[in-house]
Order: C-alpha cells, then structure tokens, then sequence
C-alpha cells in the first residue's frame, strides 16, 4: 500500500490523482490567485483535417430599422470552420449575397469552388427574433436542409448556434454542439490574490458568467444532465466540500460534508444520482448519493486510493482511478454487484477516465515519456492513441457528441484551455484575454 501525507492524498484526488509542484502550489500555498473576470475566452484553430469542406455562409439579410447586435452568418462561420471539417469562402470573394433560393446563382459558387451554400433571414418579433436559414448542395443545385429558429432579443447568437446544430448534422450525420456551455475556473495572479471564479460560457467561449467568485480555491465542476446545475469543490470552509448550485438563481446546497476528502463530484446520466470521493471512512473511495432521498452508497472498497469516478452510459457502471495495482489505471465497477475490472492496461499511468457518448471511447489523461497526454482508448479494439503532444495535460470533458474534447494545458507558460478532435485531426487553443484558465467541464445538450 501506498502511504502518502493527508495534504498529498487531497491534491491526489482532487487533481487527477497526479503529485505535481505546480498542482500541490496552487492549492495549498494559493499561488495561483484568481481575480476579478470580464473577458471572453479567444478561439484560436492550430489545426484542422486534411482537404476540409469548402462552405460559404452568406451574411443574412435584415431589414430591422438599427443594426444587430451579432452578425448571425458570421457566428455560423465560424462554428462550421472552429469544427475543422469545414474552410468558409471569405465574404470579399462572395460574388452575391442572396438569401432567398430565386437569387442563387450557382454557376457562381461552382466557379469559387464551393461545395455547401447557407443562406439566410433575420425577422423581427414582438418577443425577440427569428432566423430563417436554407442549405444548398451547390453541384446539385438543391436544397438540402431548410428550418427556422426563434428566441428572445438577447438570444441572436443561441440561435446562430442552433443554425449551426443543424448544418452540422445534416452535412456529417451528427449532432451539432455548438449550442452547449463549458464551465471553468479563470485566474490572473497579478492582479487580485486569492481570488476564484466559477464560470460558465458558450462553447465558442462568448458570454461568459459568473457562477461564483471566492477567496479560496474551487475545482472539479460537473455539469447536471439537464445543464442547470453545477456540482464542484470549494475549499471556502478551509476544507473541500461539494455544493450543487443552480446557474440561473444561484441558489446552492452543500452536499453533505464530512471529515477529511469531500472531492470529485459526477452526475449520473439521468441526473438523480451524484458519484463523489470520500474518505470518511479512512480512505478515500467512491460514493454515490442518491440526491432525492440523499441515501449515500459506498461502491468502492480498497486499500488503494480510488478516485476520479464518471458514469457509463446506461448509468450501470462507474469508471475510476485506482492505485490498486500499483500505479494510476482507470477501472469500472459494477454498481449493481460491485464487480471491479480493469480498463486501461498500456502505460504506467492512465487517470481521469470519461466515455464518449456512444460509450466506445475512453478519453483518458495518459503519461509518456514522462509527460502527460491526453489520449483516447478504442474499448472494442483495446488500442490507444495520444491526441496532444503538449505536456501537462488535464482535466479533459468530452463533447455531447463525443466529437471534441475540452482539456487543460500549459501554453508560454500559463495555463490555457485547449479542444482536440476524438481522432486527434482537429486542434484549438482557447486562452483567456487575461490571465490563466483550468478545469473545464462541456455541458450536455441544453434543451
């Protein structure tokens, strides 16, 4: 059995199960000091797949007397172009601007070489706004995806985002999310010490909001499977304890709290149940809360440090880290009769383990050649591939769609967020204006 220092066993489970200087420092010692927050995270693509589509989205027409506040076309742009799947046609190369079928002149996206046309129009309503979009296959010269989305007068870039939902799906056969919300914890250590934040934005990193702000550090946010609360660790007691908070009121709850390791927290599929790490029982171990009749469970049991849990699809099985073997494996347990099986067996270190939504991935923190990785385990073939090649690498939250994986890293020295592709063809760095950012969580599809 591995004996470590109880501080040491909290920064294990409460950061990927990793002995870091870097990790150890910004919990413990507060470091990394967060402060006040108002910028937007910036997209930055740094790679896409070889011969992606070409696509032209063609500004939408409006005849509202004042000017939108968002260009919606432009917003569709760059959903379809931050995919990787797809490279937009420039608007000064636009030969037209149509946005009804009648004034589609094809001929003249055949000669730009574009293969998809989005055209569009923007309605005024007595309650908001709706956008009425078309899809063309240009060498077809047909229609191939039409619709109409509607929404309040603050809501002109959800239903860019919707747009984009169904282009995305109609043209790759799966559903778009780009309509979802990230959670994560922002920080600037000039500025303001011992400062946290708690937020919560767009997928493209827009509209970002203030969930919480504290004078001690908050971790491990976990989205609910209808996207309207959050489950995190904040250490505002001087110790960690696990709150659930709605993001709309703000209205929280502290979980129950006990002696030692509250850490960790996962919702299970269908929202009713909550995985967490404790150690009131001298160890730590995975639990479950059934957060109805808040009945807690134990469903680990072992002198190894079990920790890291997240749901299997069908909600039977709970995935998780263990040291029981001597070193970091991601394992899964049988909830109903408590049998425990190895998953991850390449490697000396395999930790923070989550399956894509059609629960044939395991994206998973991987360490080589002393540094670690994000990577991805094929569970029918049992074969592994490195998705990043940076170091340090953590924290990774899988898409809805089992497309894109939001994670931590470091970037010049300070920590950024960064998304890759399930195949690893598909790169994108998602700094902060200011200062540094960590611990993403993507939301489910909001309804």
């Amino acid at each position: 059995m591995i004996r470590v220092q109880p501080i040491i066993k909290i920064a294990q489970i409460l950061f990927n199960t990793r002995l870091s200087t870097r990790l150890l420092s910004a919990i413990f010692t507060l470091s990394l000091s967060f402060s006040s927050w108002s910028s937007n995270l910036v997209i930055e693509i740094t790679q896409g797949v070889d011969n992606p589509v070409p696509i032209a989205v063609v500004p939408f027409n409006w005849v509202g007397g004042t000017a939108l506040t968002e260009d919606v076309a432009q917003i569709v742009d760059a959903d379809l172009e931050r995919s990787g799947q797809f490279k937009s046609l420039k608007r000064s190369l636009m030969l037209s601007f149509p946005y009804q079928k009648s004034d589609v002149y094809f001929r003249d996206w055949n000669y730009l070489a574009t293969e998809y046309l989005i055209i569009g129009k923007i309605l005024a309503l007595d309650t908001g706004y709706q956008v009425d979009y078309q899809l063309f296959d240009v060498q077809r010269q047909e229609s191939i995806s039409v619709g109409q989305v509607s929404g309040g007068h603050n809501d002109l870039r959800a239903l860019a985002h919707s747009v984009s939902d169904a282009v995305y799906e109609a043209l790759t056969g799966l559903k778009g999310a780009f309509r979802t919300r990230i959670a994560y914890v922002a920080a600037d250590k000039k500025i303001n010490p011992n400062y946290y934040k708690l937020l919560v934005a767009d997928a493209d990193g827009h509209n970002a909001k203030e969930i919480l702000k504290s004078g001690q550090p908050i971790m491990s946010p976990s989205w609910s499977r209808d996207a309207k609360k959050l489950a995190y660790v904040s250490f505002e007691t001087n110790r960690p304890a696990i709150y659930v908070q709605d993001i709309t009121t703000g209205q929280r709850e502290r979980i129950k709290s006990f002696k030692g390791i509250n850490g960790a927290p996962s919702w299970s599929p269908d929202g009713n149940k909550l995985a967490m790490v404790l150690s009131k029982d001298g160890n730590a171990e995975i639990y479950v809360l059934d957060m109805k009749s808040k009945n807690l469970k134990r469903v680990t049991k072992h002198y190894g440090i079990d920790t890291e849990p997240s749901w299997s699809v069908d909600g039977k099985h709970i995935l998780f880290t263990s040291d029981r073997g001597g070193k970091p494996q991601i394992y899964q347990v049988t909830l109903d009769s408590g049998w425990v099986e190895r998953l991850t067996f390449e490697g000396d270190y395999n930790a923070r383990g989550s399956l894509t939504h059609d629960g044939r991935f395991l994206v998973l923190v991987s360490r080589h050649d002393q540094q670690f990785h994000i990577a991805v385990q094929d569970l029918q073939r049992g074969t592994m591939s490195l998705l990043t090649q940076t170091n340090l690498d953590e924290s990774p939250s899988v898409a809805p769609n089992g497309s894109m994986v939001i994670y931590s890293t470091q970037d010049g020295g300070r920590d950024i967020l960064a998304a890759v592709s399930i195949d690893g063809k598909v790169k994108f760095k998602i700094p902060a204006n200011e200062g540094v950012v960590r611990e993403p969580a993507w939301s489910p599809y909001l309804d």
